[in-house]
């Protein structure tokens, strides 16, 4: 059936694929656990449990792609899908939300506090005397050593350049693709996969840097922990979604997605804006503020 032909509510098929999953993140998770213990089987139990989640992922998107082509879907699932990824978007701000207020309590009170700011002076009178209360800072105990920061209208500035030039050509590809101009659609996004590639190339390189020259690791106390905590996890998305736009880029070369229905292509473009609106959040909040 066609997209609108069939306003009935639809029953999906009874399906294998989530039993699966499970069973892939149980084996990870209690494989990670007796690693840090010293297992000396579980690093190949938790690939074995990586592998059948790959195994899943390439199997349900598989199974939903052929059902999406194969006109099995109606408006009520399209409609189901677009609410789905609205309220999955929703819960990664809700990560960044807490990661951003965890950097806000360190900056705005926590350290103030230890430096006798408000109701912080007796904390300083009898424990940090003589602790001048900064930003970045790794803690009145110096935690990790000292270090330095890294300039924000370095690589970070390039970086925001570069992501915000990826959010214009997915743009472009999504014109294409309501076009119907093939080959434009998949050159756009071709550039979109390529300037993510090289954002991650820079973040890669900026962390190197960081660890080997300036002294600033993971371990470099509050501002340390926070600065790879959000850029690390924010760089794990734009992971996430080059991999799911490269894979929409292939699907667009098979001929898939019609300008009138075309979701799997606009929820990526969704997860991609919305990748490209944190990091100019973290740009102000993390490197230049």
């Amino acid at each position: 059936m066609s997209l609108n032909a069939d306003p009935s509510y639809y029953v999906p098929h009874g399906t294998k694929w989530p039993i699966i999953g499970s069973i892939g993140m149980c084996m990870m998770l209690v494989s990670a656990a007796l690693w840090m213990n010293g297992s000396t089987t579980a690093p190949w139990t938790f690939l074995a449990g990586i592998l059948i989640l790959v195994y899943m992922l390439f199997g349900w998107f598989g199974e939903v792609i052929r059902e999406s082509e194969g006109g099995v879907y109606n408006a009520q699932v399209d409609a189901s899908f677009r609410l789905g990824m609205a309220w999955f978007i929703f819960s990664e701000i809700m990560f960044f939300a807490c990661f951003f207020g965890a950097l806000f309590y360190a900056r705005a009170l926590a350290v103030p506090w230890l430096g006798g700011e408000g109701s912080g002076a007796s904390t300083n009178e009898f424990l940090w005397q003589g602790y001048s209360a900064t930003w970045p800072t790794n803690g009145p105990a110096e935690v990790g050593g000292d270090f330095n920061t890294i300039p924000a209208f370095g690589i970070p500035f390039l970086n925001t350049l570069i992501l915000l030039s990826s959010g214009v050509t997915i743009t472009l590809a999504h014109h294409a693709l309501k076009a119907v101009n093939r080959r434009a659609l998949v050159l756009w996004l071709a550039a979109t996969v390529a300037l993510g590639a090289v954002f991650l190339y820079y973040q890669a390189y900026e962390y190197i840097h960081a660890y080997r020259d300036l002294g600033l690791t993971l371990g470099s106390g509050i501002y340390g922990s926070t600065f790879f905590m959000l850029t690390g996890f924010h760089g794990m998305h734009v992971t996430l979604g080059a991999i799911m736009l490269l894979v929409i880029m292939f699907r667009c070369m098979k001929g898939h997605f019609k300008p009138e229905h075309h979701f799997g292509f606009e929820a990526v473009a969704w997860y991609w804006h919305f990748v490209d609106v944190v990091w100019l959040g973290l740009f102000i909040f993390v490197y230049v503020l």
